[in-house]
């Protein structure tokens, strides 16, 4: 089933040492925040490395009571790069299986 002169041992140790590096990354990850802005900074949102919306700022100049299409629009486009930033920092983060699995 495995090729021969593979070490289980040496395997399971290192699949171990990675599901501890992802632990401690997705840990890190959602400790940290990620602001995003919109419109020149009219709209600024944060999120969490796991995509928790945690703050929202809106200036009063982003506030057309006409125009609450464009207000939505920039709240969306906030919210999209505070997540952007944080898949970013999510992907440079998790650890690369070193040599693959020994396959």
């Amino acid at each position: 089933m495995f090729p021969e002169g593979m070490d289980m041992n040496a395997l399971l140790q290192q699949a171990q040492a990675m599901q501890a590096q992802m632990a401690e990354a997705q840990q890190k990850m959602a400790s940290t925040e990620y602001t995003g802005s919109a419109g020149g900074d009219l709209v600024k949102a944060t999120v969490t490395g796991t995509g928790e919306l945690t703050a929202l700022s809106i200036k009063p100049e982003a506030c057309d009571p006409e125009d609450t299409e464009t207000l939505a629009d920039l709240v969306i486009a906030a919210v999209r790069d505070a997540n952007g930033q944080a898949q970013q920092a999510a992907a440079a983060a998790m650890p690369q299986i070193p040599g693959g699995l020994g396959f």
